[in-house]
């Protein structure tokens, strides 16, 4: 077996890891990469080995840096399953084809404004192409083995970061190795804690958050003070979130606020159908989260979905207190760019971000205390109050990430530390080394390893 890094070396984004075995080959995740230019870049290179000699992809989960690459695969000719969760099928029948339209929007609106250095700007891939690609996709249970290659087997286990998220292991000849895929929190608001992992030769780990803990304030009083700050200032709180997982953790917390009464009962928006839609999927899938029914209702009703483009307008026109959480949540495009242009040059207003901002992204940049960010050509500058909570994050923070490894039932031949930016993934593979003793190396972009 040979394994090949194609992604989320040295970055979070663009996961993809090829197996070779006997002449087949595999892909563990198809992510898009994302943030700083040089890596958004590699979406648009030619794919190291031909799409069409690929037999199966194999998905950790529906987020974009490890599912948002599949239609551009597909185009190119990719013609094999996708194996995956049911619910990561039920989510990127949403997020893909959203995904295109974002594309297709983003490309349309650079050529009618004139701000993209290409004549005419094109999407990566368009709505159509994502739907196409979802007819690829083959649900498959957790706990159940599969062969997407002949003599390759492989199970999902729930990994808690994401409804329907897994961790990968690949079985052959008697050898194994397991991806930990994105792993979530012990004690997530809304999702179960990862399953503990099995033995395998070879181990292959995220480090987003591998060089800290997740200590700090409870999330919960962080969104209160900064919603009450905001409202005592008559200005809007705008939080830039993920549709799939983040936007839902929020809502949550928004109602809980309130009725706890920890926070005043001003309106509430969600401008994003999708993750609306999403709200609705984890209803369906009840097993991987903590939810009850009534409190999954309660989420469900948290917040006004803004549907129409028209509706999303007018939220920029909103002069008393309110929350607008809005896609996407490193504020990399979407409809979240035009609430920053409106309510980011105002003090009074807030722009609260709840997760990790992978370097280059707009969001890194605001994190960082830019007098002005570069926003669909035009530099907007940001006055409004900045805040984050890393707390609520859906990823294990680098004790959890070592309290799961720690769990496996015998050493493994070697650790990959990967999907973590340079200083999280060394600090992960040094505490690895100093805990365990574990051979542990950070992988490059196209290393190749033989297994």
């Amino acid at each position: 077996m040979r394994l090949t890094f194609l992604g989320a070396t040295g970055t979070v984004t663009g996961s993809k890891y090829l197996l070779e075995h006997e002449g087949r080959r595999m892909l563990v995740d198809c992510g898009l990469f994302q943030g700083l230019k040089q890596l958004r870049l590699r979406n648009w290179d030619d794919f190291p080995v031909r799409p069409s000699d690929i037999d199966a992809i194999v998905l950790t989960h529906a987020h974009l840096d490890h599912s948002g690459f599949i239609p551009r695969l597909v185009q190119a000719g990719f013609r094999g399953p996708v194996y995956c969760s049911a619910a990561t099928r039920d989510l990127c029948g949403l997020l893909l084809p959203d995904s295109g339209r974002l594309l297709e929007e983003e490309a349309e609106y650079a050529n009618r404004h004139g701000f993209s250095k290409h004549r005419p700007a094109l999407p990566l891939y368009g709505e159509q192409e994502a739907i196409a690609a979802l007819e690829r996709f083959s649900p498959r249970r957790f706990g159940e083995g599969f062969e997407p290659i002949p003599g390759v087997r492989v199970v999902l286990r729930r990994a808690g970061h994401l409804l329907g998220a897994a961790s990968v292991r690949v079985e052959w000849d008697l050898r194994s190795i397991l991806f930990s895929g994105d792993l979530g929190r012990t004690n997530d608001l809304l999702m179960q804690a990862p399953e503990l992992p099995e033995p395998a030769d070879w181990l292959v780990i995220e480090s987003t958050y591998g060089d800290r803990a997740h200590a700090g304030p409870d999330p919960l009083t962080v969104l209160a003070d900064v919603v009450n700050r905001t409202a005592a200032r008559g200005g809007v709180v705008v939080i830039p979130a993920f549709a799939v997982g983040r936007a839902q953790s929020l809502l949550y917390a928004v109602q809980l606020l309130k009725q706890q009464r920890r926070i005043p009962d001003i309106p509430a928006f969600l401008n994003s159908p999708m993750a609306a839609d999403a709200t609705r999927i984890y209803a369906k899938h009840r097993s991987e989260h903590r939810l009850t029914p009534e409190q999954c209702e309660a989420m469900c009703c948290a917040a006004r979905i803004v549907n129409s483009v028209e509706e999303s307008k007018r939220l920029n026109e909103i002069r008393t207190p309110a929350i607008i959480v809005s896609a996407s949540g490193m504020a990399s495009g979407g409809r979240v760019l035009h609430h920053l242009k409106a309510f980011g040059p105002d003090a009074r207003n807030s722009i609260l971000f709840a997760g990790f901002q992978a370097a280059g992204t707009r969001g890194a940049t605001i994190v960082a205390g830019a007098a002005t960010v570069k926003i669909h050509g035009q530099y907007v500058p940001i006055r409004a109050e900045v805040a984050q909570i890393d707390s609520l994050s859906a990823h294990a923070d680098r004790d959890e990430l070592l309290a799961w490894a720690a769990a496996l039932p015998a050493a493994p031949r070697q650790v990959f530390v990967t999907h973590g930016e340079p200083v999280p993934a060394d600090a992960l593979r040094h505490a690895i080394e100093e805990r365990h003793h574990w051979p542990c190396t950070v992988p490059e972009y196209r290393d190749l390893v033989e297994l």
